[in-house]
């Protein structure tokens, strides 16, 4: 009995974030209300609030799961026994095929003034994904205990960076491109911390 509510919980929630997601895309995030998202999903309010407080907890609900599965690939890739720099931020082309498949949802995020808060969030992302990163690397080969903030902000800053020019659609790059770019210029700078 518990895994039919198990599921039902997690469809109702999927049924809210994939309302969110087509109404931010075509209407914008600031103009959505909780009523327009219900209104779409088919579902009560009372429903809607058992799950999440307001509109910008169920945006972010959805940024829990990408934590989720980038920390899940990171921690397989640090498992391995194998040596060499395929190990280091091993997550990023999870991230980078994650946003380009959202591109559109991202790119309409972004642009308005709740942008500042989906910028936010997804910094904080790759700050805890480099930390975990750095912290392994260090652990590896007995070096200090903790990374250097100044370089996990700085590849992080790197990253985040990185993926905001590539949603501006200034470049044609694959993610298979953006991604390499970005381990050319992290793998470098996460060794000088070790």
């Amino acid at each position: 009995m518990v895994k039919n509510t198990d599921r039902r919980v997690q469809r109702t929630r999927q049924l809210l974030r994939d309302s969110l997601f087509t109404l931010i895309q075509e209407r914008g995030f600031e103009k959505l209300s909780v009523q327009d998202i219900i209104d779409r999903a088919n579902i009560g309010r009372a429903t809607f609030y058992a799950h999440f407080d307001n509109k910008e907890d169920l945006l972010f609900s959805g940024f829990d799961i990408l934590r989720a599965a980038l920390k899940t690939r990171q921690r397989v890739a640090l498992a391995r026994k194998d040596g060499g720099d395929g190990r280091l931020f091993a997550y990023s082309h999870d991230l980078l095929s994650h946003v380009y498949e959202h591109r559109h949802l991202f790119q309409a995020m972004v642009g308005e003034s709740s942008g500042t808060a989906t910028q936010k969030a997804l910094h904080r992302l790759a700050v805890s994904l480099v930390r975990d990163d750095l912290h392994a690397a260090q652990d590896r080969i007995g070096g200090a205990t903790t990374a250097s903030e100044g370089v996990v902000e700085f590849i992080a800053g790197g990253l985040f960076g990185l993926v905001m020019w590539w949603l501006n659609g200034k470049t044609t790059f694959s993610i298979e491109e953006v991604d390499a770019l970005f381990r050319s210029l992290a793998i470098p700078a996460a060794k000088k911390t070790a």
